[in-house]
């Protein structure tokens, strides 16, 4: 069915089909993803992965269920209630997906928290979150989760389980450990938490299940933290579970698709694009707990993996492993033939990665795209058209007016998969008067309704009274194979305003000189946008979030010091 986009010809403002009209859109709550999902593929291998014991371990559809459904039974035994939040800090492991699915169906809201937390922030989490029960994985990899919360909280080592009573965390009053066999303190171990429910029936879950409505709070994530501490986003279950079931289209996966990835399902990309377009396939989920490469690359090929999600920076490990050179990857047909691991000789791929999309926490990821296979000419470089159901429009930054089409100014979008809202702030200070959430990011429309993202609105270079999209400049410079990362910031300058300052990361063997970056972009960029200096500094000097998101305000920082250095000369 074809859609008209523009919902008026001379402004900013562009509509998704209405979301009636998706295909493929199945029940709109947690517990109904996995109950349909498990009705369809019982027998089939949900997800493969290596225990505490380091024995593989298969769990089928079927498998998954019952094991979310033991989750479900002890929290409810426990006592939780309806809307209560549950902690889940975990690495990627089986028990990472049978919890979140448990709270689903006892009716809880899942809150997952990132692994990379350190007790600073596990302590700031803990506090605004305000879970009252605590599901963790004690040891990953130097971080003793389990220290550190008895650090944090002494009740945490003197308490009976079920029996804490902290000043500290007020809510939180039971905790359990999934890779323990033994219970300290208020810390449960996996088993023994898990038989708190040998008494609650699972007709009992399953009736406290069809209680909740999809527009009741279903998941709190957190952001990544980039530019401030992490803000509590709260998604109903429709938000979630929409774009659980379109992921896989979206991104063109086959009916039984192998998916491998080692990042965090406590972002919520990585949930919704692997663990929902994976399992709404009838896929299987290879799970890794930490990157490692040469055990991924094993993975990847034992396994038969057809599709590989991973970020940049680990490329480039997986391709200086020594498995590299050996491993069968011929099973890798969701492979973008750009990338640098379809360029092992085994691989044999034409699929097109769907790159061309824009989306936030806040919208549960993706808003507008295309799908994957959309050639670069189709997409014209933009960021895609609005999903179903969703209205992007393009305001002024100030005044929050409708800007003309083709004005560049501040993304507003508002549609089924906005968040119900942000811990501790009024919606009204969160959304404007039309419901719309304006995301601090700036863009524009073209005539067909594309979307156009330039970057943050407070990363926008002002240089000698023009505009400057960092996002075009790192997108212009990343066509280059021998840059791994690219990341331009506006330094001030005395006559300027700010300076266009890119600083760039290399991969290993290649070299290139501030000239040869310059010149090779004054074929595609008007003269004001190219970067006055170009800085080349290693992988750790760069300061990235856990989700491998640069940390703007660091590297302008970093980029300051190093250009006041220069100035100063040899001391």
């Amino acid at each position: 069915m074809s859609h008209t986009y523009l919902r008026d010809p001379d402004r900013s403002i562009s509509e998704g089909p209405p979301l009636a009209l998706e295909a493929g859109l199945g029940t709109l709550t947690l517990s109904g993803f996995l109950a349909e999902v498990t009705a369809r593929f019982a027998d089939r291998e949900a997800l493969v992965h290596t225990d505490d014991r380091g024995e593989v371990e298969r769990w089928s559809y079927s498998d998954l269920w019952q094991q979310s459904m033991a989750v479900a039974r002890s929290l409810l035994a426990t006592g939780l209630s309806r809307g209560e939040r549950v902690g889940i800090l975990m690495t990627n492991r089986a028990e990472f997906l049978s919890a979140t699915f448990g709270v689903a169906l006892a009716g809880g809201v899942a809150t997952p928290i990132s692994t990379f937390s350190t007790p600073t922030e596990l302590d700031y989490l803990l506090s605004l979150s305000a879970v009252s029960v605590l599901l963790f994985e004690g040891q990953v990899l130097k971080q003793n989760f389990a220290e550190q919360l008895c650090a944090l909280e002494v009740a945490v080592a003197e308490s009976a389980p079920g029996a804490l009573r902290s000043l500290r965390f007020p809510y939180l009053r039971r905790l359990a450990r999934v890779d323990s066999v033994h219970t300290e303190g208020a810390i449960e171990s996996w088993s023994d938490f898990l038989s708190h429910g040998d008494s609650t029936a699972p007709a009992f879950v399953e009736h406290c299940a069809n209680q909740v409505q999809p527009a009741d709070p279903g998941v709190l994530f957190f952001s990544s933290g980039s530019t401030a501490k992490p803000k509590g986003i709260v998604s109903a279950h429709r938000g979630v579970s929409v774009q659980m079931w379109r992921m896989g289209s979206q991104q063109a996966l086959d009916d039984g698709v192998r998916s491998w990835t080692a990042n965090g399902f406590f972002w919520s990309g990585n949930f919704a694009m692997i663990v929902g377009g994976t399992l709404g396939r009838g896929g299987s989920l290879v799970l890794q707990r930490t990157f490692q490469a040469d055990e991924a690359l094993q993975l990847m090929a034992r396994e038969r993996v057809t599709f590989l999600f991973s970020w940049p920076h680990q490329w480039e490990q997986l391709i200086a492993s020594p498995e590299f050179a050996t491993v069968d990857l011929s099973s890798l047909v969701h492979l973008d033939p750009n990338t640098p691991i379809a360029q092992h000789p085994t691989v044999n791929t034409s699929w097109l990665q769907p790159t061309y999309c824009y989306g936030n926490t806040e919208t549960f990821t993706l808003s507008t795209g295309f799908p994957a296979n959309t050639t670069k000419e189709a997409a014209n470089d933009s960021h895609g058209l609005p999903f179903p159901g969703n209205t992007i429009k393009i305001v002024d930054p100030l005044t929050g007016e409708i800007l003309p089409l083709g004005g560049r100014g501040e993304i507003a979008v508002k549609g089924p998969t906005l968040m119900l809202g942000y811990l501790g702030v009024p919606l009204d200070d969160s959304l404007d008067a039309q419901g719309f959430f304006r995301t601090g990011d700036g863009g524009w429309l073209d005539e067909h309704g594309r979307l156009y993202w330039e970057g943050r609105l407070n990363d926008i270079i002002k240089t000698g009274g023009a505009n400057v999209s960092p996002f075009e400049i790192d997108e212009a410079i990343m066509k280059d194979a021998a840059v791994r990362l690219s990341h331009t910031v506006g330094v001030p300058h005395e006559s300027l305003g700010e300076m266009v300052v890119s600083c760039l990361v290399l991969h290993a063997g290649f070299e290139r000189d501030e000239d040869a970056v310059r010149a090779q972009l004054k074929s595609v960029l008007a003269s004001y946008k190219i970067p006055r200096r170009v800085l080349f500094f290693s992988a750790d000097e760069l300061s990235v979030t856990g989700s491998a998101k640069v940390k703007s305000a660091d590297v302008r920082a970093l980029a300051e010091q190093t250009l006041l250095t220069e100035d100063q000369g040899p001391s």
